[in-house]
């Protein structure tokens, strides 16, 4: 062998040409990394910090933008959980959970053409009547000294006369008729979309619950599946029985307004305390003042009996009625009902008051279940 091939390899050569051992000089050398930037720097702090304020500002513009579609997806996991006891119940005897869910489906759809078809016109009649009568109403009031003297002054009967007579007052409240056409439509649009919603998170609520709870850690999977399913079958029952409370109020009133003579406006004016009635707080009271100022403007005798009817019927249905549908869904004490009532309507207005005692549940549930018995554990 020559002793050209016997000879070592080269020392490299560092920049002033001195060599350095074992450091390769060739051209896919690229030079030796340098010290990690320092994560407590003020500058890479500061950087990284408005960063993220800037992503939380953009992401809060954008759940703003879609606020309202947010607010019927959230709707309609509501009232989907609220069928969802219906579900069960089936369920628990003997049917499977497809046949379940369509069995239910079908018959919130047939309850719904049943309304529509037979209680909307219904409702729509005795609005106009109702409408048609507020001026003798009116005219009755006119009649009493003391409101009397309050519309010499004030001009206020016939400021409120001219109002409702005159056909103006939809369009000032919608911004005319065009307004009035778009809101109805807006309406319709919306509550054929909670509708479908609803249906479709009906028929896959265990799926997407399920697909949710694989997104926690292996190790707290089950009890997080646990208190999950609890939360759901909460807001179930507080939905449900809502509900309920409310079609108690609206019999109740019905078969009283057509006992007392207030037939013409029995239906509308049931309607009303129903649907008012799901409101928390004040939504029973609200009714009933309106059943009452109607039933006093027909005959101060029926309006006597109507408040009497009411000061009882929510005695019943506060201390009866409520607590015995209630006693399963959900154990919010009065002080947190009423707050979250409030936070809840000043936030998202009538939908926010409804949705506020499930909410206010599920916190105070997942806070004593998770924080106080880690706190008691420490």
């Amino acid at each position: 062998m020559s002793d050209a091939a016997e000879a070592p390899a080269a020392e490299p050569a560092d920049a002033s040409g001195d060599a350095s051992p074992g450091i390769p000089v060739d051209d896919d050398y690229l030079g030796e990394p340098g010290p990690p930037l320092d994560h407590h720097a003020p500058f890479f702090v500061g950087f990284v910090g408005g960063l993220g304020v800037l992503v939380a500002v953009w992401l809060a513009t954008q759940i703003q933008a879609i606020g309202s579609t947010l607010m019927l997806i959230v709707v309609s996991l509501f009232l989907a959980a609220g069928l969802d006891p219906a579900v069960r119940w089936f369920e628990r005897r003997g049917l499977g959970r497809s046949y379940a869910v369509l069995t239910v489906i079908l018959a919130f759809l047939a309850a719904l053409a049943l309304f529509i078809v037979a209680i909307v016109p219904v409702i729509a009649d005795q609005v106009r009547s109702l409408t048609d009568n507020v001026p003798q109403w009116l005219d009755q009031l006119q009649r009493n000294r003391q409101v009397q003297r309050l519309d010499d002054e004030y001009d206020i009967i016939t400021k409120i006369q001219d109002y409702v007579t005159n056909g103006d007052f939809a369009g000032a409240i919608f911004g005319g008729a065009v307004g009035v056409g778009l809101a109805v439509l807006g309406a319709l649009f919306n509550g054929f979309i909670v509708i479908v919603l609803t249906l479709y998170f009906l028929a896959s609520l265990q799926t997407t619950t399920s697909a949710i709870y694989r997104l926690a850690p292996a190790s707290r999977r089950d009890r997080v599946s646990r208190l999950g399913d609890r939360i759901v079958r909460s807001v179930g029952g507080y939905v449900s029985g809502a509900f309920i409370v409310a079609m108690c109020a609206g019999i109740s009133s019905l078969v009283f307004l057509f006992v007392v003579g207030l037939g013409e406006y029995a239906v509308a004016l049931a309607f009303v305390v129903a649907l008012l009635d799901v409101i928390p707080m004040i939504g029973a009271t609200l009714g009933a003042v309106i059943v009452t100022a109607i039933a006093f403007a027909e005959d101060w005798r029926i309006g006597l009996a109507c408040a009497i009817f009411y000061l009882v019927y929510q005695q019943v249905e506060n201390y009866v009625i409520y607590p015995r549908v209630m006693s399963k869904s959900v154990d919010v004490p009065g002080a947190v009902t009423v707050i979250a009532a409030l936070v809840g309507a000043a936030l998202f207005g009538v939908v926010g008051a409804l949705l506020a005692i499930p909410t206010a549940a599920t916190v105070l549930m997942l806070v004593r279940e998770v924080w106080v018995r880690r706190q008691d554990t420490r």
